[in-house]
């Protein structure tokens, strides 16, 4: 069920992984209407970046991951911010199905996708979300920002250059932020019945340092090829050396596609 996020990549990914703004939490709250009545399910949940504060603007919400990692550590993020209204399950798209059997018609207020849907497979994703979704209710699939390597920067640039010799590998996915793919979650939700599908742009100007370029590099690579902690201080190295002396400025464009069931 998993895809490598276990162990140490998981570690990272909660220490590094950059987090949602308050505005877009705003923003899904005013799209669906989210009340201290309504259940909304985050799937691809990861280490509850967006699950924890989410549980603030409704009365429960369900954070579903394949990675049981991810899980122990969102769970970790909500104890330590006090969230009581959370609760965490092991699954992945293929078991919607199943989680609509438990739940029932029209039980959901909202599904948020934050930087996963490249995982899933989204036509039938949609499909099967549907029913699960209360009137007024929908889908927001959200591209948290492009991956590091993936920047219009020159450090972006040499990040690349370096991590591609590094691992003998291009480095070509986009993880669910590129045009086409949009594009293609767009038609997706048309197709499977979503109505008003509009997507949401915002963008901020955010800086890395080192430690934490070099920790959201650590988080996406893969548990298998991760660089083993006698290896560690030879790839920071080596990776210090190929990039220009920082901090490291990032344009994020945070992309939200949103798609409403009739209300």
């Amino acid at each position: 069920m998993t895809v490598g996020f276990s162990g140490e990549v998981a570690e990272n990914y909660a220490r590094f992984r950059r987090g949602y703004r308050p505005e877009l939490l705003d923003a899904l709250q005013e799209t669906f209407g989210l009340t201290a009545g309504d259940t909304a399910l985050d799937l691809g949940c990861g280490t509850g970046a967006l699950a924890v504060p989410l549980a603030a603007r409704v009365g429960a919400v369900l954070g579903m991951d394949p990675e049981p990692d991810m899980l122990r550590l969102a769970r970790r993020a909500a104890d330590e911010a006090g969230v009581q209204n959370a609760t965490w399950v092991l699954g992945a798209d293929t078991d919607v199905a199943a989680l609509g059997t438990l739940l029932g018609r029209g039980s959901l207020a909202m599904t948020v996708i934050g930087q996963a849907l490249h995982w899933m497979d989204h036509d039938r994703l949609f499909r099967e979300l549907r029913p699960l979704l209360r009137p007024g209710g929908g889908i927001a699939v959200i591209a948290n920002g492009v991956p590091l390597w993936q920047q219009e920067t020159h450090w972006s640039d040499a990040l690349r250059d370096h991590l591609e010799r590094h691992f003998g590998t291009a480095l070509e996915a986009t993880c669910g932020t590129a045009d086409d793919e949009r594009s293609d979650y767009a038609r997706a939700l048309h197709a499977a019945g979503y109505d008003g599908v509009r997507e949401l742009d915002h963008r901020y100007r955010a800086e890395l340092t080192f430690e934490e370029l070099l920790g959201g590099v650590l988080s996406a690579v893969p548990a298998d090829r991760l660089p083993g902690p006698e290896e560690r201080p030879h790839f920071a190295t080596g990776l210090r050396e190929a990039l220009p002396e920082g901090p490291y400025a990032e344009e994020v464009r945070v992309r939200v596609l949103l798609g409403r069931t009739s209300g």
